[in-house]
């Protein structure tokens, strides 16, 4: 019996991640996420390609909204399978989906309050993508697996997570296939065939969860690509780079404010913080996590210390508090947001969102951005459109809240702080495969991109390379 890969998301382009595999008699969903380019967004709306109602599992990789984001939408619409992730994914996926949840309703009604105004009456009702409603249908339905553990889906058809260090949770799957296991009589000797879902591979060597892993065997491959033309910035490292910003802006009497994602960023810059802190290389300063988000996922983080590597357990070992320790505030109410702003001397203010769209960090960054003495450092990538862009990339003035603020603050930018691997680990992890793979699907990657680190692949190892596009099919044989 063949196998069949369809590819509905993520194809060409980075988010919308889904995949659709139809093995052993079963029929299979590794991931649905939200498309987020401004380009494609309109697909979240179309209706699914195949049936809901008809999907017997759905396989999920992480946490983040790429990879998540349409699954109230699909449960909506009929989906009632089981959906397979680990433990910490499942806590991850609640908070993360709730939240969006709510702000697909918010802007709904936004535009409803906008269209009012305008004296407008669209085609259709303004309805939200989803509700909060139903993210709560989703959640009964989600299963938790443990790395390294066989689960089975059917006699034939099995899946193993693997850590995949990209974010706390997130896994590689190897789907294993077997053929001829229940015909009668027997013919010939059952053949096992594996395919393995890369999801987002992280870096080596960084804080907190453990090391993406080294898969040897597989027949086929779908493998992401975001950075598959280019490597991270090969600059001193993030501590190194954090010490020097901090000290440089308390010597200036100022506060360094840094826009921060809740998932991961957040975590990570605590344990920086924390070491610097402990190690004398910065001051004490007074920190605040100013996210009610982000302050959630941190509690995800400390329940789940078992799934964190040795360096993170070291601390934890020696009595030490990755999250939390003497001047260390973690914000959830407004009215402690506010009174943030009222404190005299330099401190230390992380708040989302990270690309400054949205949230807490415009309030800090009006209060901050004017003030000569303060510091913005950004520590995520700023893609065009946003207001982080238009402060790194050097505008003398920004619109915040409906008013021009005049950029007089210092404006900072470190890098190594990504969840993804670059080009020489995406070609790190591809030659750890023993085993000659008998085609590669590279997706979750700009056309560009993609298509250079095919050619890397193929000239490296002579695998055969697809750069598959969206909604297309392949037969597994």
């Amino acid at each position: 019996m063949s196998m069949k890969i369809q590819f509905l998301g993520a194809a060409r382009q980075v988010t919308g991640s889904c995949h659709f595999l139809q093995a052993g008699g079963l029929r299979i969903l590794v991931d649905c996420g939200l498309f987020q380019e401004r380009s494609h967004r309109s697909r979240n709306w179309d209706p699914f390609p195949i049936d809901p109602a008809s999907i017997d599992y759905l396989l999920l990789t992480h946490a983040h909204l790429d990879h998540c984001g349409r699954i109230p939408k699909l449960v909506r619409e009929g989906l009632r399978c089981p959906i397979l992730t680990t433990s910490p994914s499942q806590a991850l996926v609640e908070i993360i989906l709730e939240d969006a949840g709510e702000i697909q309703e918010e802007d709904a009604r936004y535009k409803r309050k906008r269209h009012r105004k305008e004296g407008r009456t669209p085609p259709r009702p303004v309805e939200p993508l989803y509700t909060s409603k139903d993210v709560k249908a989703v959640l009964p339905l989600i299963r938790a697996v443990a790395y390294g553990e066989p689960v089975a889906l059917n006699e034939e058809v099995s899946v193993i997570y693997r850590e995949a260090g990209h974010i706390l949770g997130s896994a590689m799957l190897e789907v294993r296939v077997i053929d001829n296991v229940a015909s009668d009589p027997p013919v010939g000797r059952p053949r096992e065939r594996t395919v393995v879902f890369s999801g987002d591979i992280g870096q080596w060597d960084q804080p907190i969860i453990h090391d993406p892993t080294l898969i040897e065997k597989a027949d086929y491959v779908v493998m992401e690509s975001t950075y598959g033309n280019r490597n991270h910035p090969d600059n001193a490292g993030v501590p190194e780079q954090l010490e020097k910003v901090i000290n440089a802006a308390v010597e200036a009497g100022g506060n360094i404010v840094i826009p921060t994602f809740a998932v991961e960023r957040a975590q990570d810059l605590l344990y920086h913080l924390g070491q610097l802190t402990r190690e004398k290389r910065i001051p004490p300063l007074l920190i605040f996590l100013d996210s009610p988000m982000a302050v959630d996922v941190t509690e995800v983080f400390r329940e789940h210390g078992s799934s964190m590597d040795e360096d993170a357990q070291a601390v934890i070992d020696s009595g030490g508090k990755l999250f939390k320790w003497p001047g260390v505030q973690l914000v959830r109410p407004t009215s402690e947001s506010k009174a943030i702003n009222r404190i005299k001397g330099s401190c230390i203010i992380l708040a989302g969102s990270g690309m400054c769209t949205a949230g807490r960090i415009k309030h800090h960054l009006i209060n901050n951005i004017s003030r000569p003495q303060s510091t913005i450092l950004f520590v995520g990538y700023q893609p065009p459109g946003t207001l982080g862009h238009e402060i790194v990339k050097g505008s003398k003035s920004v619109r915040i809240h409906g008013k021009s603020r005049q950029v007089r603050a210092r404006i900072e930018q470190i890098s190594g702080c990504s969840a993804h691997a670059d080009q020489d680990d995406l070609l790190r992890w591809i030659a750890g495969f023993k085993s000659p793979i008998r085609r590669v699907f590279l997706v979750h990657g700009e056309e560009k991109a993609a298509l250079e680190l095919s050619q890397r692949i193929g000239d490296n190892h002579g695998y055969p390379v697809e750069v598959p596009e969206y909604q297309s099919s392949w037969t597994l044989d």
